[in-house]
């Protein structure tokens, strides 16, 4: 992590040996914690798990002289109370999938830990910017999906630039990954296997823990507005492993008359396997370098005042499965709902609503997701990774600001998943999977 910063420290004042800003400098407080309450029970004989967890990141951001900008955070995490999570589920065999991940999947007996988890320094003009070292990130499959104690983060660089009619070119240079979960910094190949595996196309348990090797992701994205028109571009290479590209496009139309805005989005994406698939050894490998697989999505959606509706659908399809890693963040498609995703099928059908609603005079939102998913079959290993049945899922949650204190804001979400069809399914085609009501309870203060 070092040599990014560095390099970025003796590359950038060759740009701006001639100029002399002002000097100037600011520092202010990057200060977030959170507490979360998390809980699964089940309708049948499977174990219900219960977890309380809290973190705090200690930090600050320096600004100096208009364009220069250091930050470092230190994040510390304790479990304050909690079912015994690394006991396994006395029917099913299987271990707990939910609130384990409030914690250090890396040493799961471990109640307190800590990590650095911001270090980076950024150089930015009016239209283009630079920065290295460790720090957040948001793309359309490596993304923080901050949905626990701690977001998922990215050690590499980035740079972007903008022109004057709107276009924005961007790219990403990652070595390294702090898996949401996890108390340490892994490199690209560790850090795939962190989560549960899933199975071979043989039907036995996955392998690849450990056995995956990759360097390096880059990205590279192209983006541009028109009026009422969005274009969204990106290619994701994965070294030894995998390539995707992805393309999204949305088109808004406003009614002045009525308030009512209208919105139209289309997904589509193409991925294929590349080099070993991440170990030349079959046994180990992670995706099947043959492998080519392509997904299309779509939304429509309305918007009113203080409601707000959209409808989706994707579909996949291809030669092989679809796989990127759970670790690195959620689905980049419209029909991704809170706690499930939808990679590692050969195939997918999904349908989802989603309907919210904000509260006049109130910062409160309500908000309900309802989604169908439609699976491969459950007997065919090679097309169905996870074991997983298609289900029906309904999330209901809703986020609370207090106006008297603006940096404090309160979450709830609550879920359920339920099989879909009559197929008799095995303990472990249950546990973790359907048939379940799982609680998210969550307060948030930042100070930056």
């Amino acid at each position: 992590m070092r040599k990014y910063v560095l390099g970025l420290i003796i590359f950038i004042p060759l740009l701006t040996f001639a100029q002399q800003p002002e000097k100037k400098l600011q520092v202010s407080p990057d200060i977030h914690f959170r507490m979360f309450w998390m809980n699964t029970s089940y309708s049948k004989d499977f174990k219900d798990d219960y977890a309380l967890g809290t973190s705090l990141n200690l930090g600050t951001k320096v600004n100096y002289a208009k364009h220069w900008e250091f930050r470092v955070g230190y994040r510390v995490f304790a479990n304050l109370w909690s079912s015994d999570l690394t006991a396994p589920d006395p029917v099913s065999g299987g271990g707990n999938r939910y609130e384990v991940g409030l914690f250090d999947l890396l040493d799961q007996e471990d109640r307190f830990f800590s990590k650095l988890e911001n270090l980076s320094l950024k150089y930015s003009k009016a239209h283009w910017e630079i920065s290295a070292g460790r720090m957040a990130i948001d793309e359309d499959w490596i993304n923080a999906q901050d949905g626990r104690l701690s977001p998922t983060g990215i050690e590499g660089a980035k740079a972007w630039y903008a022109t004057g009619n709107k276009w924005k070119f961007s790219a990403w240079g990652i070595g390294t990954m702090s898996v949401r979960g996890t108390s340490e910094w892994l490199s690209v190949g560790e850090s795939i296997g962190v989560f549960p595996l899933g199975r071979n196309p043989n039907g036995e348990a996955s392998l690849y823990a450990g056995n995956t090797e990759s360097d390096w992701i880059g990205i590279a994205e192209v983006a541009k507005e028109w009026d009422g028109l969005s274009l969204h571009l990106s290619n994701t290479l994965v070294q030894n492993i995998s390539h995707t590209a992805w393309a999204q496009a949305e088109k808004k139309w406003k009614n002045e008359q009525s308030g009512i805005t209208w919105l139209w989005g289309l997904q589509a994406g193409f991925q294929s396997g590349i080099g070993d698939g991440g170990n030349a050894d079959p046994i180990f490998q992670y995706k099947n370098p043959t492998d080519r697989n392509w997904a299309f999505s779509t939304r429509f959606g309305y918007s009113k005042s203080v409601w707000n509706f959209n409808l989706n659908y994707t579909k996949t399809g291809g030669k092989g499965i679809w796989l990127s890693p759970r670790e690195w963040g959620k689905d980049a498609w419209y029909t991704f709902i809170p706690r499930e995703r939808n990679e590692g099928f050969s195939s997918l059908d999904a349908l989802t609503a989603l309907a919210e609603y904000t509260f006049p005079n109130i910062k409160l939102k309500a908000f309900a997701h309802l989604g169908f998913h439609w699976l491969p079959p459950l007997n065919a290993p090679a097309e169905n990774k996870y074991n997983m049945p298609s289900y029906r899922q309904i999330n209901v949650g809703m986020k609370y600001s207090p106006k008297s204190i603006s940096k404090l804001d309160f979450q709830l979400l609550i879920m359920n998943k339920g099989q879909l069809g009559s197929q008799s399914l095995k303990p472990s085609q249950a546990y973790n999977k359907v048939g379940m009501i799982h609680v998210n309870g969550i307060v948030n203060w930042r100070w930056n």
